[in-house]
């Protein structure tokens, strides 16, 4: 819900609602391209095809006797890569993660500073967090994003892999 406030506040100003006041939205969050996602999504892809691939061997297994221990390997490397999948989840959660510098301006006797810091920002259930990191002067972008994910990490509960 958009709230105005203002002087000049006009009926005309209000978006249209996209939904009644009484429906619940609910929102998908996708996450960011990182390299341990598409990972992850092409080994879930290679062992969807292995599946496929057992499952036809084992039709094929009544006529042909190789077929069925064929299809036995075939079902035991998409286990694995499943498993391989499931285990880069928490990779490509920590990996999400949007780096950004903050610009703060002070009013000094000297005149008017302009001071950068690193912030981060991720998704905790359905709220952003934005985390401060340190300042640019300090801090390089490497350090700041190791910062980052480490931060992450322990707020998501997993282990240092």
């Amino acid at each position: 819900m958009v709230l105005f406030s203002g002087p000049s506040y006009h009926s005309s100003m209000l978006p249209s609602p996209s939904c009644s006041p009484m429906q619940n939205v609910i929102e998908l969050f996708t996450m960011h391209k990182t390299t341990a996602g598409e990972k992850r999504r092409a080994l879930k892809a290679e062992a969807r095809e292995l599946e496929r691939d057992a499952s036809m061997a084992m039709r094929v297994a009544e006529i042909l006797p190789d077929a069925r221990m064929k299809a036995g390997e075939l079902e035991g490397k998409a286990d694995e890569l499943k498993a391989e999948a499931e285990a880069l989840e928490g990779a490509a959660r920590v990996e999400d993660i949007n780096l950004w510098q903050m610009a703060k301006e002070k009013t000094t006797k000297k005149g008017d500073q302009t001071y950068l810091y690193w912030m981060a920002s991720w998704r905790e259930g359905g709220k952003v967090r934005n985390v401060h990191l340190g300042s640019c002067k300090k801090v390089d972008h490497e350090t700041a994003l190791q910062k980052a994910r480490k931060m992450k990490r322990e707020a998501l509960g997993l282990s240092d892999n």
